[in-house]
């Protein structure tokens, strides 16, 4: 039977748990964070337990079956980025504290304070109804922040216990002005490291320079070499993938243009004078729906204060691609390091290191559950959600989609000024209850669909 909730209280003690995955010196805290996670859940009334990986622990919850009844999948994570830099904190990151209608601490946007309000909200439901209008499962996982090394395998081993009819996910944001929105794509990404190897050792720039290729150079002209005057990648073969714009979707993003304040608003958040891009696009659409081609770092050669005249031997650079419907990140990759092999001039190695990747994802707001979603979002926060893209990535909704066969839902909860990732990191605790009532309402709405 379900315990008396005090929604806030229970949001603070999760918070508490420094469970920062990168750390592996928090690898008790995550334990310890999953216990606590699967103790709120099964007094909620679900059935709950812990899965052992070789990273952190996944926590999987569920209600009774019904089969007359479809099954809702809710994914989140427990996990957190590190709190660093901690002297830019008000207060100690993982000390919640709560001042003008927000939570602070770290986790209380990305994602405690999203998956959070989900549970309660089934909790809430089964405590005065006895029973959920779907089947709920619970997928909490402890490794997103460092890309779900180990769930994808999770999802393969346990996919029966997982099966599902859709998924719903809160660990997006809401539009400008925090009104209420379904992002209904994401980038994907692909990111690798490049190393050119010159000479055998730092050689002096009078004696050398002009007879042997200084590898810094050739990093400069390769990086320059991917985009053309347009703004456009040039990586051959890069764009034949992608998902040409619909008008409703050029439509969605006018209207998220004129919510969110345009290309002002954007230069302001970015601290920037001028924004840059792909021409025949505005600002928002470059974010959200067409691919890039971004440096990450770069550097070689001496580093120290003043003058040191060497040729450096070697010289980097990182880069990721955000890709878009229908791209695939390894052929990028490939297509790429076809493309940089054969802009390297001669007397150097070029040494290609591919990174992490994840596929794009998309969906459809406009098929009957992405208006139950849309209904319960207007419902819960009282206001017509808007329908985004959001230029980030979650590569698992890939995976959930590959490997059991459903779409996934984005229903932010996440005030945009949250510092996700940053100090300070905040949830507005209305976003917070709304959410509680967000899910009430959007299991009530997909329970429509119902077989029986």
């Amino acid at each position: 039977m379900s315990t008396p909730q005090n929604p806030l209280e229970d949001l603070k003690s999760f918070l508490r748990f420094p469970s920062i995955s990168t750390d592996p010196l928090c690898a008790s805290d995550l334990e310890a964070c999953a216990g606590w996670l699967c103790k709120k859940l099964s007094s909620s009334g679900l059935g709950a337990s812990i899965h052992a990986t070789p990273g952190s622990p996944v926590v999987v919850a569920s209600s009774q079956h019904d089969p007359s009844k479809r099954t809702v999948l809710i994914y989140g994570h427990y996990d957190v980025q590190p709190p660093d830099p901690l002297e830019s904190w008000t207060t100690p990151p993982f000390e919640p504290r709560v001042s003008e209608g927000r939570i602070y601490g770290r986790g209380a946007a990305d994602n405690k304070g999203q998956i959070l309000a989900h549970i309660l909200g089934v909790s809430q439901t089964l405590r005065e109804k006895g029973s959920l209008p779907v089947n709920v499962i619970f997928l909490v996982e402890g490794e997103e922040e460092i890309g779900s090394p180990n769930l994808k395998s999770f999802l393969s081993a346990h996919r029966g216990e997982l099966s599902c009819d859709l998924a719903v996910i809160s660990d997006t944001a809401m539009a400008p002005g925090n009104r209420p929105a379904i992002t209904y794509a994401l980038r994907g990404i692909a990111a690798m490291e490049f190393i050119v190897h010159g000479p055998a050792r730092d050689l002096h720039s009078g004696l050398f320079g002009g007879a042997v290729a200084n590898p810094a150079t050739v990093v400069a002209r390769l990086l320059a070499s991917l985009h053309d005057d347009a703004g456009r990648v040039r990586i051959p073969g890069f764009y034949d993938a992608v998902r040409s714009l619909t008008p409703w979707e050029r439509v969605a993003a006018a209207a998220l243009e004129a919510a969110s304040g345009g290309e002002s608003a954007i230069k302001e958040l970015a601290g920037v004078t001028e924004l840059v891009g792909e021409r025949g696009f505005t600002a928002i659409e470059r974010i959200g729906a067409r691919p890039t081609a971004e440096v990450n770092g770069m550097g070689g050669g001496y580093q120290g204060l003043g003058t040191k005249t060497v040729l450096p031997k070697d010289a980097f650079a990182k880069l990721t691609f955000r890709l878009v419907a229908d791209q695939d990140p390894l052929l990028i990759l490939e297509a790429a390091e076809k493309f940089l092999r054969g802009q390297t001039p001669p007397g150097v190695v070029l040494e290609i290191i591919s990174g992490h990747y994840g596929a794009p994802y998309q969906s459809d707001p406009h098929s009957s559950d992405g208006v139950a979603a849309r209904k319960a979002l207007a419902a819960a926060f009282e206001a017509e959600p808007i329908m985004l893209r959001d230029g980030g990535s979650i590569p698992i909704l890939a995976d959930i989609r590959e490997i059991l066969g459903v779409n996934s839902y984005l229903l932010g909860l996440a005030n945009p000024d949250s510092r996700i990732h940053s100090p300070d990191e905040n949830l507005l605790i209305e976003n917070f209850l709304g959410g509680i009532r967000m899910n009430k309402i959007l299991l009530e709405e997909l329970g429509k669909k119902n077989l029986g």
